[in-house]
C-alpha cells in the first residue's frame, strides 16, 4: 500500500496550490533570491503557518540578530517572542562555523538545544555563509551534504535561504551544487516589466510532488507573501532581460 504524501502548509492556499499543496514533510527546500526580495519573509511565513498547525519551528540566522528578526516579524503580524515563550519556537544566532561543527558531532548546546525542541520546520539564513569555508567545489558540496542530511535524519521539513542573483545564469561558483542536493528549489526575483520593478515567484523544482510551473507575481503584506497574477506577454522574465512576445 502506498502511503500519501504528507504536506506542509505555508498558510496560504495560493502558496500551497502553486507548490502542489504545500512543501513535502522531511524535504529540504532552496529558497534563492537577491537580498531584500522576501526570502526571511517567506520563511517566517512557513514557521508561522507551522505554529498554527501544532508544530515546532527552529529559526537559525548567521547575521540578523534574534531582537531584529522579532521587530520585523511584529510588523507583519507575527509574534515571534510569544511562539519562543511557550516554547514552539526556537532561535539561534550563531556562526556558519560552529553551526556546522554541532551537525557534525552531534553534540554541544546548539545540538542539545535542536534535539529538546524538536522541531518540525526549520529555516536556516542564510546558506551563502558556507561558501567562506573553501573555494573547492567537492568539499562544498559535502558541506552541503553534512547540512541536508543532519535534518533529514530529524525528520525536518527544512528552508535553506540563499542569497543568489540568479542561479539561473551560469556563475563559475561552486554553489551551483545546491539546488542539485534539496528536494525542492523555490525562486524569489526583482524584475523588470515594463520600466517598473515587480517580484515574481517560481517553482524550479519539487521532488515527489506536481507543482505549478508559471511565474508568479507577488507583493509582502502584512500576513506574508500575497500572490498576484501570473506574467503573461513576457518572455525572459527570470533571467533579467524580459520582453514583451506577441
Amino acid at each position: 500500500m502506498i502511503t500519501p504524501t504528507q504536506k506542509l502548509s505555508l498558510g496560504s492556499r495560493q502558496l500551497d496550490d502553486m507548490l502542489g499543496g504545500g512543501l513535502v514533510k522531511g524535504s529540504a527546500v532552496l529558497v534563492s533570491g537577491a537580498p531584500g526580495v522576501g526570502k526571511t519573509t517567506f520563511g517566517l511565513q512557513f514557521l508561522t503557518a507551522g505554529f498554527k498547525a501544532g508544530q515546532r519551528g527552529l529559526l537559525v540566522s548567521f547575521e540578523e540578530f534574534p531582537a531584529s528578526l522579532i521587530r520585523d516579524a511584529q510588523q507583519l503580524g507575527w509574534d515571534l517572542k510569544t511562539m519562543e515563550q511557550r516554547g514552539d519556537l526556537g532561535i539561534i544566532f550563531t556562526s556558519p562555523q560552529v553551526f556546522l561543527e554541532s551537525l557534525k558531532q552531534q553534540s554541544g548546546p546548539i545540538a542539545e538545544k535542536i534535539q529538546a525542541l524538536k522541531p518540525d520546520r526549520m529555516v536556516l539564513d542564510s546558506v551563502a555563509h558556507f561558501q567562506q569555508f573553501t573555494q573547492n567545489s567537492i568539499e562544498l558540496r559535502e558541506i552541503y551534504n553534512i547540512l541536508i542530511n543532519a535534518v533529514k535524519r530529524q525528520d525536518i521539513t527544512a528552508l535553506l535561504l540563499d542569497e543568489a542573483a540568479n542561479i539561473l545564469q551560469a556563475q563559475g561558483k561552486p554553489v551551483a551544487a545546491l539546488p542539485f542536493l534539496v528536494d525542492a528549489v523555490i525562486l524569489l526575483r526583482y524584475v523588470e516589466v515594463d520600466s517598473s520593478m515587480k517580484r515574481a515567484m517560481a517553482v524550479m523544482k519539487m521532488r515527489g510532488s506536481n507543482h505549478q510551473k508559471e511565474i508568479r507575481s507577488f507583493e509582502i503584506k502584512p500576513g506574508g507573501l500575497v500572490l498576484g497574477p501570473p506574467f503573461t506577454g513576457q518572455a525572459g522574465i527570470l533571467s533579467g532581460m524580459s520582453h514583451r512576445i506577441a
